[in-house]
C-alpha cells in the first residue's frame, strides 16, 4: 500500500512551503492530497500555484472560494469536481496517513 500524506492549508501566507512539501513528497511516491480552504483559497491565484499540478490531488472549498470573491475564476488542476465541500477535509484525514495544517 502506498504512504498517503493529507495537507489542509488555511493561511494565504506560506504558499512555497507547500509547494516544496508537495514536491518532496510526491517525488518519493507519495499520494498526495492537497485542500485549500478559508483564506488560503487566495493561492490559487498566485503564478507558483501551478507548481502543485500533477503533484497530488487538489480540492478547494467552494464555499470559501466564493466568500474570497474568487466565484468565477479559474484554478489550474482543478476541475469542477474539485471544488468540493468541508466533508471531503474530513474523507482525507480518514484516508491518509498523514495529515498535516498549515
Amino acid at each position: 500500500m502506498a504512504q498517503s500524506l493529507g495537507i489542509l492549508v488555511t493561511s494565504d501566507k506560506h504558499l512555497d512551503n507547500v509547494v516544496n512539501l508537495t514536491k518532496a513528497a510526491s517525488g518519493k511516491a507519495v499520494d498526495v492530497r492537497v485542500f485549500f480552504t478559508g483564506k488560503s483559497v487566495l493561492l490559487t491565484q498566485e503564478e507558483r500555484f501551478k507548481e502543485l499540478v500533477g503533484r497530488g490531488k487538489l480540492y478547494v472549498c467552494d464555499v470559501s472560494f466564493r466568500a474570497n470573491g474568487l466565484e468565477g475564476k479559474e484554478v489550474p488542476g482543478v476541475g469542477f469536481k474539485e471544488f468540493v465541500t468541508q466533508a471531503r477535509n474530513a474523507e482525507m484525514i480518514e484516508e491518509c496517513d498523514r495529515y498535516l495544517v498549515m
